[in-house]
């Protein structure tokens, strides 16, 4: 999975936002909170469901049901959205 191209990441006054770029299909932004930007980053350099567990079980101190339920609800989101490309 990986993030499609035209969709930066911007830290604004403390805040992180993804912004659409270029000529993509989605009008606005979205807001991230620490343990997405965590995720967005890993799926900017491409990366499985299970380089994502790993990821998130090694920077937090959560169970592998919790960090598998989080990962999951922001891939979706950001599939609904369009955003992420599962060809990789």
């Amino acid at each position: 999975m990986k993030i499609k191209d035209g969709y930066l990441l911007k830290e604004v006054g403390g805040n992180f936002v993804v912004v659409p770029v270029g000529n993509v299909s989605f009008n606005g932004m979205l807001s991230l909170n620490e343990t997405a930007v965590l995720i967005w980053k890993k799926l900017e350099e491409g990366c499985t469901e299970a380089d994502l567990l790993s990821a998130f079980l090694e920077e937090y101190d959560v169970t592998e049901d919790r960090a598998k339920k989080d990962i999951s609800l922001f891939v979706e989101k950001l599939k609904k959205a369009g955003i992420l490309d599962e060809s990789q």
